[in-house]
This record gives C-alpha cells, sequence and structure tokens, in this order.
C-alpha cells in the first residue's frame, strides 16, 4: 500500500501540470440536503475529470526508452482523455483503448489529442487488447492499478483536507478504485477522524462485491456510468479500500441520473452520472451518521454532453 509521502511526492512531481481545483462551500447543495456541503471541483481541470493527476504522475515518471516506445491505456472516456491529453502535452505517443460503449465525445477528444484510438466490443475485451499491447512493449498506463497512479489521485485529497473547512463525512466515486485509495491515504493522514465512503452504480459495483467476496472479483457491466464500469477492481485498490474506507454505497442509475440535475440546479456545476451519484448516496449517509454531518463530495468529472444527459433523464423519466 502506498503512505502520505508518496501522496506528496506526486503533488511535487505533477505541480504546474494540472489545475488545483477549487474546493467551495455549496449553498446550494447544502440547502438541499439540510447539512454543511463543501464540493472538491474535480471536473475544472482542464481534462474534465481527476485522471489528469494519475495519468501526469505516471508519464513523468517515464524513462526515456519508455517514452520512445510509447504508452497505452484502457478506458471508459475519462483515463482515455486525460492519458491522451497529457501525452500529447508532454510529447509522448499514445494510445488509448476504449470499449464501443464509451462515450463518442471521449472517443473524439482522445484522438483530437494525438493518440491512435482503438475500439473493443466490451470492457473485458479491451483490458485484453492493452494487455496484448504492453507485452508488446508499449508502458501500460493503468487507470488503477498503479502505486503512481493511485498516488496521483491521491493528490485530491491532499487539497480536500488542506483547504476544506471541518468535515465529517467525505464521499467518492469508485470505478476501478484508484480514486477512493489515494484520497483515503490522504485523508486518513491528515484527516483521521473523517468518514470515508465510496460510491458504486448498480451494475458498476465491483469494489462492493470485492468486499462482500474478500477479494477482487470480476463483475457483470450493466450501468450507463461507462466511467464508472471497470470489470473488477484491483487487489491494490481492494486493499487500500477494504483498509481506510468506512463502506462503499451503490445507487441505482437512475438516482445518479437525477444527481446531474440536481447537481445543475443547486450547484451550478455540469457533472456526470459519476459524480451525480453522489447526491443519493449522501442522503444515504446522512440518514446513517444522525444530526451533525458537514459533507465534502468529490465531484469528480463533467465529460457528459447535454445530450447524454437528456436522453438518460428522458429514459428514466426524469425533468
Amino acid at each position: 500500500m502506498i503512505g502520505i509521502s508518496d501522496v506528496a511526492a506526486a503533488a511535487e512531481l505533477i505541480a504546474g501540470h494540472v489545475v488545483r481545483t477549487p474546493t467551495v462551500p455549496s449553498p446550494g447543495l447544502s440547502d438541499l440536503l439540510g447539512v454543511p456541503v463543501t464540493a472538491k471541483l474535480e471536473l475544472l481541470q482542464r481534462t474534465g475529470s481527476f485522471k489528469a493527476r494519475g495519468a501526469t504522475a505516471k508519464l513523468l515518471s517515464l524513462s526515456d526508452a519508455q517514452r520512445a516506445a510509447g504508452v497505452v491505456a484502457v478506458s471508459g472516456g475519462n483515463h482515455g482523455i486525460a492519458l491522451a491529453m497529457t501525452a500529447a502535452a508532454l510529447d509522448v505517443k499514445a494510445t488509448v483503448v476504449m470499449p464501443r460503449s464509451a462515450p463518442a465525445r471521449a472517443v473524439g477528444i482522445a484522438r483530437d489529442a494525438g493518440a491512435s484510438v482503438r475500439l473493443t466490443d466490451d470492457m473485458d475485451g479491451a483490458f485484453s487488447l492493452v494487455t496484448r499491447m504492453r507485452d508488446e512493449g508499449l508502458t501500460l498506463v493503468h487507470p488503477f492499478d498503479d502505486p503512481l497512479v493511485i498516488a496521483g489521485q491521491g493528490t485530491v485529497g491532499l487539497e480536500l483536507a488542506d483547504d476544506a473547512g471541518d468535515l465529517t463525512d467525505v464521499l467518492v466515486s469508485v470505478g476501478g478504485g484508484g480514486l477512493v485509495a489515494g484520497v483515503a491515504v490522504a485523508l486518513r493522514a491528515r484527516r483521521p477522524d473523517v468518514r470515508i465512503w465510496g460510491v458504486e452504480t448498480e451494475g458498476a459495483q465491483a469494489m462492493s462485491e470485492a468486499l462482500a467476496a474478500g477479494g477482487p472479483v470480476p463483475v457483470a457491466l450493466s450501468s450507463i456510468v461507462s466511467t464508472l464500469s471497470a470489470p473488477s477492481v484491483s487487489q491494490l485498490t481492494y486493499d487500500h479500500v477494504s483498509a481506510l474506507v468506512d463502506d462503499v454505497l451503490v445507487v441505482p442509475d437512475r438516482e445518479a441520473v437525477q444527481g446531474v440535475l440536481d447537481l445543475a440546479e443547486h450547484a451550478k456545476v455540469w457533472t456526470e452520472p459519476a459524480a451525480g451519484c453522489l447526491l443519493p448516496a449522501a442522503r444515504r449517509v446522512l440518514t446513517r451518521v444522525g444530526g451533525g454531518a458537514r459533507l465534502g463530495l468529490v465531484v469528480c468529472g463533467g465529460n457528459a454532453t447535454t445530450g447524454d444527459v437528456l436522453r438518460w433523464a428522458a429514459d428514466f423519466g426524469l425533468r
């Protein structure tokens, strides 16, 4: 497992390459939820999500030979965007493998940034292709199964600990678990009394199923939230979450999409369902911890188009 020194080293490494995103009280969300809410606005990274942190930490650690050979990544959307844009900025050749279910916008951004994009029928196929390309000599920039990437994502928690007021509970979205693992390392070191909650959507619940099974297990993916849809977590992220996170909550896709609408209306930010799922989860946390809670929400990304959200809202009968 990584430690706070690894996260601090990653923060120093990536400084100047990523945005120190705002950590702000949200009066609108505080009124909506009935308790003080602070939002960490990772959707304001230039890549639209926190993923730039881990990708930057990994790419800056490469040897000259690795940079020359190029890198490859598998992604449901945001990691691919981050890798493509960061690799372009650092003059590293990148290949991004995505399932065909990945958002068309993410595919387009990765291509426009100069990455070679390979599409597969599903996420399992994407992971298989990336493994083959790694074996052929490309450096794998894994979205979560890499200590450097986890340390990079952990800088979110470091900034939250430094910039937020007094918090009792922090909610973090979970796909493969890299973000929540890194944030948990930082918060356990800097704010050890804070409760940490992971949040998944139904049909993308790799971490909660791993916790129930006592280790990583393959899961069937059916969630619309492609950016949370890892076919399994890794032993590395499982170890961090099982040791450092209080619980992982699972919410339906419909509630995650409603959360996107609520964040737009009440917080005045345009997010994606991977962030929208935090609001229904926050309500569940409040029923469990009772009064006096002060919530921190890691608003992880905003890479959803208006068309995507309107279509999902119509499919679920939301307004």
